[in-house]
């Protein structure tokens, strides 16, 4: 009886009250041939943003329950996520909106395709101001492939070619 006591208390301690942050996010970007646009999808885990906008924000923040805090976290990421031509020369992305969806809150986003497009420049540093551990990766889907790139801490822009 004293091992089931136990256990039980063990498992009351792992709750999800006690999760850690995932410190990690991953974000789509496709070219949609059909609409003429670039989309792009970033998915965050529901844990690690929740935590984020009560760091960033305001500590009585509830992206579960308010779409003002929704919508503000969505700014934010848009704030760290740039694309721009090879030569600098930027990608001006809309901000579509966000929502949540299971155990991920998403933010999307879209811009006119270019005409000619040989490669992108990339940048993605949302949460890493807060967790320096944070990885954010970027899967570009074009006609030749899937493309990743993975951004840490210490990463500013990378490059891609098609």
């Amino acid at each position: 009886m004293r091992y089931l006591l136990s256990l039980l208390l063990l498992a009351g301690l792992v709750s999800p009250g006690f999760a850690h942050e995932m410190n990690a996010a991953v974000s789509t970007v496709l070219f949609n041939a059909r609409s003429g646009n670039i989309e792009v999808m970033h998915r965050f885990y529901v844990h690690d943003a929740e935590h984020a906008v009560k760091q960033l924000f305001d500590k009585q923040a509830d992206l579960l329950n308010n779409e003002q805090t929704q919508q503000t976290f969505s700014q934010y990421v848009t704030k760290q996520f740039a694309l721009t031509h090879l030569n600098g020369e930027p990608i001006a992305l809309t901000l579509i909106g966000g929502q949540l969806d299971g155990r991920f809150f998403w933010v999307y986003q879209e811009a006119v395709m270019p005409d000619d497009l040989p490669g992108l420049r990339v940048h993605h540093r949302s949460l890493q101001e807060i967790w320096p551990k944070q990885i954010n990766t970027v899967n570009i889907e074009s006609m030749n492939g899937v493309k990743t790139l993975s951004f840490d801490k210490n990463m500013d822009w990378l490059d891609v070619k098609f």
